[in-house]
């Protein structure tokens, strides 16, 4: 299984401090996917609204969106092109394609089981005979 380092913020009596937290590769593909259901967006939007869906508790670097990004066009799960952006500068937008959708419904459903699992394990506190 491959992994991807983002940073997380966790706190402390000083206030927020950065640390880096593996993701499962599937797990930043599941939320780029996600923020690309809403509608079309640049890379930089994708990773903001990461970092402001999770009160920046997960913040995803370059060095990990854009390699996530291009492995999900070569699946054929997003698409992108080139525009015009509002300050005149070209862009590269991406967008979610029939099989990305369907791909994130599948992959949520599984998320779900995994989350629910590892929730049971970690709320048990007796050890399982």
């Amino acid at each position: 299984m491959y992994t991807r380092s983002i940073v997380a913020y966790t706190s402390n009596l000083d206030g927020y401090m950065p640390r880096t937290v593996d993701l499962l590769q599937g797990t930043l593909d599941l939320l780029i996917l996600k923020t690309l259901s809403w509608g079309p967006a640049h890379g930089y939007a994708v990773a903001r609204w990461i970092e402001t869906l999770t009160g920046e508790v997960l913040r995803v670097g370059e060095g990990s969106l854009y390699p996530a990004l291009h492995r999900l066009e070569e699946r054929e799960w997003v698409e992108s092109s080139w525009q015009i952006s509002s300050t005149k500068r070209r862009t590269k937008v991406y967008r979610l394609t029939p099989r990305g959708r369907q791909q994130l419904k599948a992959e949520t459903g599984t998320w779900a089981q995994f989350v629910d699992a590892v929730g049971k394990v970690l709320k048990t506190e007796e050890r399982p005979v």
